[in-house]
């Protein structure tokens, strides 16, 4: 039997290795034939992790499994568009790490319950936040930008927005675990804290506002939670506040863009929408293969004809929704949309029964806004797709039904 902290341990570095912190200053920011090799390597730690979790407890692991049966057909397809891609061999590796990532967070679902998942999520990123601290203050030619934007800081990650965006996904976290551990409130706050000021120093103003959405959904949950009244109260003061905005955004989107310091063309991503669209027409129910397009070098493929319309070359389709309409068809699009659907329902369940919804409601409220310029979705190799996976699992495998 092995102890808690073992297990704990392994979990946590599971997670770093998952949020690719040590990518830049391991390979710089441009990673040559070389460096991209030692990367794919360097993941499988990670992956012997994941298994080695579940073969600790595999019943745990398989009934928890079950209860997530659209994920299942989601990886399903994954693996079986390798038949019908334009790049088998990509398709085949990356269905393949795709697949290990999500197991790592099937496990991590199976094996800890609500306030330990808290907090093995949280120690990673409290990890990740002293970190960031150290090398932008004392190796700034790594830690702060000097290029694109001048004295942004970056932290471990290739751009600002990396850092401002994991670290909103940070707040949400620490400040559950600060929720749900009250022994330990003052030091998970005191993280909470640490990253908001990342997210100010990255000067990433889409991250500001998910860190704002995220206190917004934490503040929903704790009032939502005090009783039927309160419930109800907050739950139509969050509706009216979404029609709201997205009113002011159909209406006045000069002025959201504005305020967010963008373009009308939110930094290009709606000539690469529109540029993705115009070849999913080619294959709309199947799709190409799993992130088969990205990377292609033939120069008449769907690649080169996205960066032909788009006018430069994207690395991915800056959408969770049309990357999987992109990669898998209409199949893999409505597998991804029926698993969310599944994860969103129950965690709004979860808002009124358990107080696993203060971890699992602001993470996915947050990933919800990502997701939709990010391709973050059913992603390997990536920290928010195991923290996702994590959640969605263990709202269907509640604490109750834990085996120790």
């Amino acid at each position: 039997m092995f102890p808690q902290i073992a297990i704990f341990s392994v979990a946590v570095f599971l997670l770093l290795l998952y949020s690719g912190g040590w990518e830049l200053p391991l390979v710089g920011e441009n990673a040559d034939e070389a460096g991209s090799a030692i990367l794919r390597v360097a993941y499988l730690p990670a992956y012997a992790a994941g298994f080695g979790l579940i073969a600790l407890d595999p019943r745990n692991g398989f009934r928890a499994a079950v209860r997530q049966p659209f994920l299942f057909a989601l990886i399903g397809i994954v693996c079986l568009s390798t038949f019908w891609s334009i790049a088998p061999d990509v398709t085949t590796r990356r269905a393949f790490a795709v697949t290990c990532t999500t197991l790592g967070g099937v496990a991590l679902a199976a094996r800890f319950r609500w306030r330990e998942l808290a907090e093995v999520f949280a120690a990673a990123f409290a990890v990740l936040i002293v970190a960031s601290y150290v090398v932008c203050l004392a190796v700034p030619r790594i830690g702060v930008m000097t290029e694109l934007f001048p004295g942004a800081w970056r932290g471990l990650w290739r751009e600002k927005n990396g850092l401002g965006g994991m670290m909103a996904f940070g707040f949400c976290i620490v400040s559950a675990a600060a929720l749900l551990n009250p022994k330990r409130a003052k030091l998970w706050w005191g993280f909470a804290v640490l990253a908001i000021g990342l997210v100010l120093m990255s000067t990433s103003k889409t991250s500001l506002v998910s860190l704002m959405l995220g206190v917004a959904a934490l503040g929903f949950v704790l009032i939502a939670r005090r009783s039927p009244a309160a419930g109800t109260a907050a739950t139509w003061t969050a509706v009216t506040g979404v029609v709201l905005l997205v009113a002011f955004i159909v209406l006045a989107s000069d002025v959201f863009f504005a305020i967010l310091g963008k373009d009308a063309t939110l930094t290009g991503r709606t000539k690469i929408w529109s540029a993705a669209l115009v070849e999913i027409q080619e294959r709309p129910w199947l799709g190409f293969g799993y992130h088969a397009i990205w990377g292609d070098k033939s120069g008449w493929g769907p690649f080169a004809w996205i960066s032909k319309n788009a006018g430069f070359q994207a690395q991915h389709a800056h959408n969770s929704w049309l990357e999987q309409w992109l990669g898998m068809g209409l199949l893999g699009l409505a597998a991804w949309g029926l698993f969310y659907i599944q994860t969103m329902t129950l965690a709004l369940i979860a808002v009124f029964r358990d107080r696993g919804a203060l971890l699992a409601f602001p993470f996915l409220v947050v990933y919800s806004l990502v997701a939709l310029t990010e391709s973050i979705a059913v992603a390997y190799n990536d920290f928010r797709w195991v923290l996702f996976v994590a959640l969605a699992v263990k709202l269907a495998f509640p604490d109750r039904e834990l085996e120790r």
